[in-house]
């Protein structure tokens, strides 16, 4: 299936690793321009690397801490200016701590909403003249299957999230006659370095045993998140909009 994303210009948030490296690789062996960022500039040359092999396309680097909305706005002006347009943005962003609701301060819970919920609000602004220009765009928001199935532990990232699904619905309005969709990808559990980070030493034993818990019996690859970016991105999803889809091998209960 060709998705039609050959020659456009796609911008993908904290891609150095992980599902934003993962769509980034996705999206440049579809033909697409990609402009990563990161806080860490060995890593972010080291994704570069990757990304300039997976597809014939150029690849833009720029080092942004996606918390200051002035520089993340500035790498998305950047972008579209190398490239001479922006079509797809990819909003992504860092973990938060686990632990109960009630053990975190109200500071906590501030860093939380700064950290996981305005880059994507920065980004998404930022890029809304590029997009309604080109008359063409995606806006894909990558937050966390806590929005629709909280973990024990899970609140602060609950808390910090579902701003992003109030937010989204929103733009489908304003972007909704300009021909750009705006979507939101919740993952569940994907084999990336983060994991390692969460769970240490146990962190093999841990993930099998919520493998065994999840219907489809395996921890999902970041790779299956990317491909899915992929299609959100594409000519084919034109019709897709507004939307929070859940990528978790089945995790979530709910029918909702």
């Amino acid at each position: 299936m060709d998705l039609g994303l050959a020659g456009r210009v796609a911008l993908v948030a904290a891609s150095s690793s992980g599902l934003g490296l993962a769509t980034a690789r996705a999206l440049a062996a579809e033909g697409a321009h990609v402009s990563l960022c990161a806080r860490d500039p060995d890593r972010l040359a080291r994704a570069r690397a990757e990304v300039d092999a997976s597809g014939p396309g150029r690849v833009l680097t720029t080092v942004v801490d996606l918390t200051d909305a002035e520089e993340a706005a500035a790498w998305v002006d950047r972008t579209a200016e190398e490239f001479g347009a922006l079509h797809v943005v990819v909003t992504n962003s860092g973990g938060v701590p686990f632990g109960p609701v009630e053990s975190f301060t109200v500071a906590e819970y501030r860093d939380a909403v700064e950290g996981n919920l305005l880059p994507h609000v920065s980004l998404a602004l930022a890029a809304a003249p590029h997009l309604t220009a080109a008359g063409w765009g995606r806006i894909i928001m990558i937050t966390s299957e806590s929005v629709r199935q909280p973990h024990p532990g899970s609140g602060l990232s609950s808390v910090a999230r579902l701003g992003v699904l109030g937010f989204v619905k929103g733009l489908v309005h304003t972007f909704g006659d300009a021909g750009v969709t705006v979507n939101v990808l919740a993952p569940g559990f994907h084999r990336t370095p983060i994991l390692d980070v969460q769970y240490g030493e146990e962190v093999e034993e841990r993930l099998a045993e919520v493998a065994r818990s999840l219907p489809l019996g395996r921890i999902g690859r970041a790779e299956d998140l990317g491909a899915l970016v992929a299609f959100l991105a594409s000519e084919q999803a034109a019709f897709v909009t507004g939307s929070v889809l859940v990528a978790d091998g089945g995790n979530c209960r709910g029918i909702g």
